[in-house]
């Protein structure tokens, strides 16, 4: 399939057709990575990393948590 390397704002845009994502397994909003390699560019999916807010919490210590930052006073409607 044929495209266009078009400008979008002041950077070059080549838009993909719905089938084409589709056929690749890939989503809108979805991250990739691209590769450059001998003149080619490559659209890769990139490594999903999954969070587990248990495991994160789980790490939180007292030596590498910390106490309350003061900003200042407030100067707008942030107390109420």
């Amino acid at each position: 399939m044929e495209a266009v390397i078009r400008k979008w704002g002041n950077s070059p845009t080549l838009r993909l057709p719905s089938s084409v994502l589709t056929a690749a397994g890939f989503a809108l909003g979805q991250r990739v990575n691209l590769v450059v390699s001998c003149g080619c560019i490559e659209i890769q999916p990139a490594n999903n990393v999954a969070y587990n807010l248990d495991k994160l919490l789980a790490g939180v210590t007292k030596k590498n948590s910390h106490g309350e930052v003061s900003l200042g006073a407030p100067v707008g409607r942030e107390i109420y």
